[in-house]
């Protein structure tokens, strides 16, 4: 017997462009899925840094997207719009563009993958925003290989805890720069070669020490602004810059001169305004390569705390104090 699917639902809004005070519990319709769509019930949802932007209103969703925040689901398919093949009671993650802090969300079905039983929920809805990106930009456009050192700033973030641990299933030695020793502690004891504190110690320097001189195949960068000339300095010949964030700001300067002698490539991107069809085509990808390792219990997301929905203002407080090691997530029922 289907579901009852409630004409309302509660969500998660933002009241006005400001701090974690500004998220608010309030009704909204419950979403119907279109064509290739399902409509999940949602049992947890992943926090990540885009919320936080999107809150202090400096990153809108794209057009056409839910203005509730949450890129990442885990749940239960409950509808499908028409042409989708999925079955209802399905447990499924999901990235989605928008929408992923409430009780329902509609999901693109390319972009769902199934949840083992070996996943709790919360676990599962960790997954696909961090576990995209690094595999978008780590391996496809860093062209990171079986035996390549690579540096990591944000150690300990979602991002950064999921490149230590995919590169390392991957044959990636991965170097990561953290903000504390504690935080350098845990990301060698998730498999990182080496983690350098970069309050404490010039990063540069650490790096070329830890290499022999040698320098990284590639730099996963977050930071932006003067972090890059630095990050470059890191790079072996032919090595790859790529960078996904900007957190010191959107402007660098470098040498092209450097770039064209040792034949250095910088790149970058982001995800959450791709189309369909690149986020279905990378969910296939994940699907064959990584997710085996997902089935097999060998790759799970680091938790680092789980917020009832109604606390989401707490999540991003929890984000924004810095002091998390691995997902924050929320969690719809007890």
């Amino acid at each position: 017997m289907s579901e009852v699917i409630p004409d309302v639902m509660r969500a998660i809004e933002i009241a006005a462009p400001g701090g974690p005070e500004n998220l608010r519990l309030t009704e909204r319709p419950t979403p119907r899925p279109g064509k290739g769509e399902l409509l999940v019930k949602v049992a947890a949802a992943g926090v990540n840094r885009p919320d936080v932007l999107q809150r202090m209103g400096v990153y809108p969703p794209p057009p056409g997207a839910s203005d509730i925040p949450g890129l990442e689901i885990a749940g239960t398919v409950v509808d499908a719009g028409p042409g989708s093949t999925h079955m209802i009671g399905t447990r499924v993650c999901a990235l989605v563009a928008g929408g992923g802090y409430a009780d329902y969300c509609v999901a693109p079905a390319g972009t769902c993958l199934p949840v083992p039983e070996v996943l709790r929920m919360t676990e599962a809805a960790a997954m696909p925003e961090t576990l995209f990106t690094v595999w978008v930009n780590l391996f496809e456009r860093g062209f990171a290989a079986d035996g390549d050192t690579v540096l990591v700033h944000g150690g300990t973030s979602g991002i950064g805890t999921m490149a230590i641990k995919l590169g390392t299933l991957l044959g990636l030695d991965v170097i990561v720069t953290c903000g504390s020793d504690e935080k350098c502690s845990a990301a060698k004891a998730l498999g990182a070669i080496h983690a350098i504190n970069y309050k404490a110690q010039d990063f540069v320097q650490e790096v070329q020490v830890r290499t022999g001189g040698k320098g990284v195949a590639v730099v996963l960068d977050m930071v932006g602004g003067d972090y890059v000339p630095r990050n470059l300095q890191c790079l072996s010949d032919d090595g790859r810059h790529v960078s996904i964030a900007f957190q010191r700001g959107p402007k660098a300067e470098v040498s092209i001169v450097d770039i064209m002698r040792r034949r250095l490539t910088l790149t970058g991107s982001t995800l959450r305004d791709r189309d369909i069809a690149f986020k279905t085509m990378v969910a296939d990808e994940l699907a064959r390569t990584v997710w085996p390792y997902v089935e097999g219990n060998r790759l799970k997301p680091v938790m680092d705390q789980v917020f009832p929905l109604e606390a989401a203002a707490k999540a991003h407080a929890r984000m924004e104090s810095g002091d998390h090691v691995g997902k924050i997530v929320l969690q719809m029922t007890a």
